[in-house]
């Protein structure tokens, strides 16, 4: 038996945020990152339309970039002491994640950060409250999604909660909100949003209730990603749907290892001043798991047909060679974007530059705890090709040195 599972609701289009007039409570506590969402003034609007619903409402802010455990553990407590009817996540993926974290606990008090990673582990929810997530960045999708990262910054790892009781209720797509995106934000999180699809269509929990979304997700990403980076608002504003659907499919066909990768490198290297940002790591690693993967026969079809919807390749081509169209293509898409094709050429800024901010000797020393760190991933069960721990260190080195796959 399988499961497709959504928000009971999906508001979108422009001026959609004013659906949070229509919510039904008494307290509403609002979880918010840093200074965008205030700047641009959407916190304002959803705090007075949540009173406009008679709601007291709390605000707690400064969610950080990929959030720790500390500030999952410091929100669950204001809610605590709240104890809201209503949690409403508002801006990236960062602080939906982190709300999402704050409602386990503040449901179950005694459950610990370790409870939380057990995957699909989780006890029931809304027993305290329902959950609405607002989004702001076209990429994560986490306002549908079933997933939530966290990062223990003691350990170096970005762990992955996974429970279908963690996809929220209510579903904000105002792609208003999308507009105020800085241009290198653009990028990443479009990539991010273009592995969600592809992963989603080639992963062993693949179905006919997820393909159709992934399918047309790649289409409209291909057609509107560089144009929205360019400044096309248009094209922006079909992004932020775009990203959603790709968000519908991989919380329902699940991920493969690109993502076990990002999850293990992004914080893996934070000692020497940066992380590697989550779009950014899959957009690299993205092109060089779909060359190991290809070397699975089911795999290899269905890129060939993914190739088949782009329009990339001749249609009579062999699978060989529209998986070498795909490959090329993406890599094509990161030139254009901005972002290095290896973590050896990924500047502490992002961008590419000859020497990056991982040294090789790190790297290597650090390489083999990685390897294992993914492979024990909660994406990694879904792969269409299960790699061994020697043969993700070579992943890895390819994804460094940006060298062939040829294993």
């Amino acid at each position: 038996m399988a499961r497709f599972t959504l928000p009971r609701d999906i508001y979108h289009g422009k001026g959609s945020l004013e659906a949070l007039k229509t919510f039904k409570g008494k307290k509403a506590m609002i979880c918010v990152g840093g200074g965008s969402m205030k700047r641009f003034g959407f916190l304002d609007k959803a705090q007075s339309y949540l009173k406009e619903a008679g709601m007291e409402v709390s605000i707690f802010d400064g969610i950080e970039p990929d959030p720790s455990v500390e500030t999952v553990m410091k929100g669950a407590d204001a809610m605590m002491k709240f104890q809201p009817d209503w949690i409403v996540a508002i801006g990236g993926g960062s602080p939906i994640d982190a709300a999402k974290a704050m409602w386990i606990k503040y449901e179950y008090p005694d459950c610990t950060f370790e409870d939380m990673c057990k995957v699909f582990g989780i006890p029931e929810l809304r027993k305290k409250a329902h959950f609405c997530a607002v989004s702001s960045t076209s990429g994560t999708a986490t306002e549908v999604t079933a997933f939530s990262i966290i990062t223990d910054y003691n350990k170096g790892i970005k762990y992955p909660i996974a429970d279908f009781e963690i996809t929220p209720d209510v579903a904000i797509v105002d792609p208003e909100l999308a507009e105020t995106m800085p241009k290198k934000l653009v990028a990443h999180t479009g990539m991010d949003a273009m592995t969600h699809a592809i992963e989603a269509y080639v992963s062993t929990a693949n179905c006919d209730y997820t393909d159709p979304l992934a399918i047309h997700a790649i289409e409209m990403i291909m057609k509107d990603l560089i144009a929205s980076y360019n400044g096309d608002m248009e094209a922006r504003d079909r992004m932020h749907n775009a990203q959603c659907l790709a968000g519908m499919a991989f919380s329902n066909a699940l991920l493969g290892i690109v993502h076990s990768m990002a999850h293990k490198t992004g914080a893996a290297f934070a000692d020497y001043g940066a992380h590697i940002i989550h779009g950014a790591a899959n957009a690299m690693y993205l092109p060089k798991v779909i060359a190991f993967n290809a070397k699975d026969e089911t795999a290899k079809k269905r890129y060939g047909v993914i190739v088949d919807y782009m329009g990339i390749a001749d249609k009579n081509a062999s699978d060989d060679d529209k998986v070498s169209a795909l490959i090329t293509y993406l890599r094509k898409m990161n030139d254009e974007l901005n972002i290095p094709h290896c973590i050896k050429n990924y500047g502490a800024d992002s961008y590419p530059v000859e020497n990056g901010f991982v040294p090789e000797n790190v790297f290597l020393e650090r390489l083999h705890d990685i390897a294992v760190n993914a492979i024990g991933d909660a994406c990694t069960g879904s792969n269409p090709r299960q790699p061994s721990v020697e043969e993700m260190e070579k992943l890895l080195k390819c994804c460094y040195y940006d060298t062939e796959v040829d294993f």
